[in-house]
């Protein structure tokens, strides 16, 4: 147990430089939830950072395919060397979780490390489903299996706002790399496809385009507090994140086409204040 402990401790270390906003809701997160939590986040940023540090596609793949053989029992003989996998697998064995569901999160994260268009709607609502949903649901099973079956709704539709608000911070990033997370036929609505939105010479078309995205993040956030109204208290934690997305999306709403430049990072004084707030209040 003491090794557990130790290892807990240095995926929630980790989580300083790997995602401070989950970090920062881990700190949140009852005591006794916060081990299983800061591994399932820290394996998270793990998986996000693969492109940061291996920037060819194949290689990154190599790097996912590590992890998934992790999970599925092919450890290589690395594993007991990184604290993140030791702490995940722990949180796996000790609270039964799915394997399958990170067999398909990791090969959601697989758009990642190339620069396709994401197609539509529909396909963004997957990927962010596959991902931040995932991670959302797999916490609130480490508190309580039962209520975390019945909160599927509130975990798909938190998650997409999440992933819009989030992929909204890292416009500037994802431009940079070519990189289009705005769904394509919100694009094709506003008159723009994937070259046209990363040149973002129509600022007007652009911002129009993140505007409908916006728009998109919105209408599952609004879902999402609808379905938290009938979810138990005991695994709000596992959802305390998306109390980033509505403060997002309300100031991406107002943004100018400097968002495309300059990005919509909030002080990290600001995101730590509505973490908290959410987490006193029970709501986002």
């Amino acid at each position: 147990m003491a090794e557990a402990n130790e290892t807990f401790e240095h995926c929630l270390r980790s989580l300083r430089d790997l995602d401070r906003d989950r970090y920062l809701a881990c700190l949140l997160t009852p005591e006794a939830h916060r081990g299983p939590f800061a591994a399932l986040y820290a394996f998270n940023g793990e998986i996000a950072r693969v492109r940061d540090v291996i920037h060819e596609p194949m290689p990154g793949e190599v790097r996912l395919q590590w992890w998934r053989d992790l999970v599925a029992g092919n450890e290589h003989g690395q594993a007991a060397a990184n604290p993140v996998a030791a702490g995940l697998m722990e949180t796996i064995r000790r609270h039964d979780l799915p394997r399958q569901t990170f067999d398909n999160y990791i090969e959601a994260r697989i758009f990642d490390l190339y620069d396709d268009a994401m197609p539509d709607r529909t396909a963004f609502e997957g990927y962010a489903g596959e991902t931040v949903s995932a991670i959302m649901q797999l916490c609130a099973m480490t508190i309580s299996p039962d209520a975390a079956r019945k909160s599927a709704d509130l975990a798909g539709h938190a998650g997409v706002a999440l992933a819009v608000a989030g992929s909204i911070l890292l416009l500037p990033i994802h431009r940079a790399r070519g990189q289009v997370y705005v769904p394509g036929d919100i694009l094709a609505a506003t008159g723009l496809d994937r070259q046209s939105f990363l040149a973002a010479t129509d600022r007007e078309a652009c911002k129009r385009a993140v505007d409908a995205f916006v728009a998109l993040g919105n209408e599952h956030l609004a879902r999402a507090r609808e379905a938290l109204r009938t979810t138990p208290e005991d695994i709000f934690p596992a959802f305390l994140p998306a109390a980033i997305a509505g403060p997002v999306l309300r100031r991406a709403g107002k943004a100018s086409a400097a968002l495309f430049e300059e990005g919509l990072t909030p002080a990290q004084w600001r995101r730590q204040w509505w973490l908290w707030r959410a987490a006193r209040l029970r709501r986002f």
